[in-house]
């Protein structure tokens, strides 16, 4: 019982620091990301941060895949709860909006961090092909369908990080309109 409750505890700080890790390093400023600020954000000391992680770029590392984790479990939820063709499209750019756009630090996290912390230098394309993996299945088998899926993930990465940095100017509807419709279009096209 009373590891139990323990085990409980090191959960809570641990999910703790990775909200922290999540609101620091998807920051409207950018990341900004030290042991300090993580403890301070998540309201504990650094013995618990140490408890959980040996460093500052391993923590990183683990928001980043906590965070892409979620996008792809929304993802893969939508596509498998999908009643129709047309949501198998749509249902996904749905969920990813809603974690993505709805959540703006998230969606920072996933796109833009990869991009301006060293930590992160390899890791958005570790999941890329996994992105690349759904767009793929909802295609026609052609020959360039490999080709359609990772340029249609490019289109709607370079669309989300446009949205999130003040780059695209239009309204949520028209994001998601337009994202379901770059996916069709892909799909008639392949």
């Amino acid at each position: 019982m009373r590891s139990q409750q323990l085990e409980e505890r090191r959960t809570k700080r641990y999910d703790a620091l990775l909200a922290a890790g999540v609101e620091l390093l998807g920051s409207p400023d950018g990341p900004a990301v030290n042991v300090r600020a993580v403890c301070r954000t998540a309201g504990l000391t650094e013995r618990y941060f140490y408890e959980s992680f040996t460093d500052r770029d391993t923590f990183v590392r683990a928001v980043y895949e906590w965070v892409g984790g979620r996008a792809r479990d929304a993802l893969l939820d939508a596509v498998a709860q999908a009643a129709t063709v047309e949501d198998t499209i749509a249902a996904p750019v749905r969920s990813f909006v809603e974690l993505i756009i709805d959540e703006p630090r998230t969606g920072r996290v996933l796109l833009i961090a990869p991009l301006s912390e060293p930590a992160l230098s390899r890791r958005g394309l570790d999941l890329l092909p996994g992105f690349v993996e759904l767009v793929h299945a909802q295609l026609p088998d052609t020959e360039d369908r490999q080709l359609i899926a990772v340029g249609t993930v490019g289109a709607l990465t370079a669309l989300f990080i446009g949205y999130l940095d003040g780059t695209i100017t239009v309204t949520r509807e028209v994001l998601v309109a337009h994202c379901i419709r770059l996916i069709s279009d892909a799909a008639v096209q392949g």
